[in-house]
């Protein structure tokens, strides 16, 4: 019997040092409570479900954005509802074009605006305020004197002044929204830096010789890239309201391309006539977009920081 204990007591002890115990990082922490997160997990699956729309959509589009179905001008109401037969699925415009086709490629622009608004505005913030951070004194506050000169400045007139001088492209649209979205990101990096300078790791890398370009981007915005996320994931839906507003203004994307706060403006338009689809189909897109990027956000930032719940 005794011998049988020590046998079982070996196996155990050999089977714990063959399997050591497999430790967690902060990632895989953080992406355990995220999927805890009923609301932002299901708002990540819907988010990834519009994104497969986006690619997978247009190979079953039988009607391109330009092409006018001549059948059904001057009878919208009648002829240019829903239909599986005549191929618009989500019917067609007051000119006859298709709605389907038209709400894929808004959703695509939207979309691409939001994120290349958003990253524009992280690269730029991050650099801008882990650099005025790290050096403060005389440094730090001509830098976030600058930024508070910004801020005074209504940034919509700035977007719409940018468009009219330099044209109304896709490229200044991005550039625009985004160099003028990235006030707000410099202020959070700025504070979160000035915490950071003093750890222990980063007097290290000084102490090693690190110049203060090396430090900055080894050392202190690797130790960011939490709050970044969250907060670039939480500024994609600006940059998407912003553009819409600009589209709906008549200053954003031009024809033949649209966007779905362009498409939300010519359905608004013709509610009138009855034609509730034009505008039903690309406001469900909206709504659904903004708020599953706000709800993966916050899951986010309490997966990332559950110590601010």
């Amino acid at each position: 019997m005794l011998a049988d204990r020590r046998l079982i007591a070996a196996e155990g002890l050999a089977k714990g040092v063959a399997e050591p115990a497999k430790g967690r990082s902060l990632w895989m922490d953080a992406a355990r409570r995220f999927r805890r997160n009923t609301a932002a997990f299901t708002s990540l699956i819907v988010l990834l479900t519009v994104v497969a729309f986006t690619l997978v959509g247009p190979f079953i589009a039988r009607w391109s954005i330009e092409t006018i179905d001549w059948s059904v001008v001057g009878s919208v109401l009648s002829k240019g509802m829903p239909s599986i037969e005549t191929g618009h699925y989500f019917g067609t415009d007051e000119v006859g074009r298709d709605l389907y086709s038209r709400v894929i490629q808004g959703t695509q622009v939207s979309l691409m605006v939001g994120m290349v608004g958003s990253g524009i505005a992280v690269i730029v913030g991050t650099l801008y305020g882990a650099t005025a951070g790290y050096f403060g004194g005389r440094i730090d506050s001509v830098m976030m004197r600058f930024v508070d000169i910004l801020y005074s400045i209504p940034y919509m007139f700035i977007l719409i002044l940018l468009l009219i001088i330099f044209g109304r492209s896709f490229i200044m649209l991005f550039v625009g929204i985004g160099l003028i979205s990235w006030l707000g990101m410099a202020r959070v990096v700025r504070g979160q830096t000035m915490a950071l300078k003093h750890r222990e790791f980063v007097e290290a890398a000084i102490a090693t010789g690190a110049k203060p370009a090396a430090v900055i981007l080894r050392h202190i915005v690797p130790n960011l890239l939490g709050i970044v996320v969250v907060y670039a994931t939480l500024l994609v839906p600006e940059m998407i309201l912003l553009e819409s507003f600009i589209s709906f203004l008549g200053l954003g994307v031009q024809e033949p391309n649209t966007s779905l706060g362009a498409l939300i403006s010519e359905g608004a338009q013709t509610m009138q006539y009855g034609t509730i689809w034009q505008l039903a189909f690309p406001l469900f897109f909206f709504v659904v977009i903004l708020f599953t990027f706000f709800f993966v956000g916050d899951g986010l930032r309490d997966a990332l920081d559950p110590k601010d719940r």
